[in-house]
């Protein structure tokens, strides 16, 4: 089939299934279009759970399906290719944790959402790149606090709020290996173009960075921005939702220097149009979790998402 034909038997398949597509801004573009939702983590976490769908179609990689699967058990939650993982997911194996926090029984656990639903059911607290701050600034100074899988991340939150959080050593292999070398370089050749990070690049990186945030932050700031440029230093899926945002604005990536190839996500990329058709038409690949796992891994998710309205975070 073309193109276009897939996308007219994608829509009739959800129509006919009373399905839903949820696409997260990394993936390609002709799935974002799609899509009935895009976001990041948390808005996606917020639509999986509200979902009145029979299907959940998650167009992202394993750990988000596992979180809709989480937040609405009682949806078939499909994943079109089950080989979409995360690196930084990988870079936490649930064995190797628990001995970990078993290490430290006085410290609560914060993962970010970026984990196996095994780790989300080890923590007290699942946290997003657009809500970890405030969620960890809302905890008492004196509390103790494991933060896992991104030590990036987790390094980001503890010099903005002066924690020392203890960190999980696990990275996103695409955005820790940006370097802060090539931004400079852009910078000195952009100089009117702001930088914009995404936390989960290196300490060096964000340093020189003049904006640093989740995909959706990002959106914002250069929606309310002045600037016609900008750097950017995330996965390049983004870029589809700035410039349909921001037509008159322009984006400058790390590819645009030479010597860096480095912000394309294999994983997010995995999934195709054909991929979802073929996921819609048979039903599969299906997300299938246990009900004591589901419970385990259900209550810091739905903890993040209570303090996230009451911190006004989200309504």
């Amino acid at each position: 089939m073309t193109d276009n034909e897939l996308r007219q038997e994608i829509l009739r398949l959800k129509n006919e299934k009373n399905a839903v597509i949820l696409g997260h801004y990394y993936q390609r573009h002709e799935i974002q279009d799609l899509s009935d939702y895009i976001g990041d983590s948390l808005a996606l976490a917020q639509k999986a759970q509200e979902a009145t769908a029979d299907i959940i179609v998650f167009c992202g990689v394993h750990f988000m399906a596992e979180t809709a699967k989480i937040l609405n058990p009682q949806c078939k939650v499909l994943l079109p290719d089950m080989e979409a993982s995360c690196s930084l997911a990988e870079s936490c194996k649930a064995e190797d944790f628990a001995k970990f926090k078993a290490e430290h029984p006085d410290h609560m656990v914060i993962s970010y959402v970026n984990c196996s639903a095994e780790i989300k059911a080890l923590s007290d607290l699942v946290c997003t790149s657009g809500n970890a701050e405030k969620l960890v600034r809302s905890l008492p100074e004196n509390q103790k606090i494991i933060f896992a899988p991104d030590r990036n991340l987790g390094g980001y939150i503890n010099s903005v709020t002066g924690r020392q959080m203890l960190l999980w050593n696990g990275v996103c292999t695409v955005h820790d290996a940006m370097q802060a070398e090539s931004v400079l370089q852009l910078k000195a050749d952009n100089p009117d173009a702001p930088v914009i990070a995404h936390p989960e690049c290196n300490p060096a990186l964000l340093e020189v960075a003049d904006f640093v945030g989740s995909t959706k932050a990002m959106l914002n700031f250069i929606k309310a921005s002045s600037s016609k440029r900008f750097i950017v230093a995330t996965e390049t899926g983004i870029l589809y939702e700035m410039k349909r945002e921001n037509p008159d604005k322009e984006f400058i990536t790390l590819r645009d220097n030479k010597s860096c190839a480095c912000d394309d996500c294999a994983y997010m990329k995995l999934n195709t149009l054909e991929k979802l058709y073929k996921c819609l038409r048979d039903e599969q690949p299906e997300i299938l979790m246990s009900d004591e796992m589901i419970e385990a891994a259900k209550r810091p998710i739905v903890r993040m998402l209570d303090m996230s309205k009451q911190l006004g975070i989200i309504k």
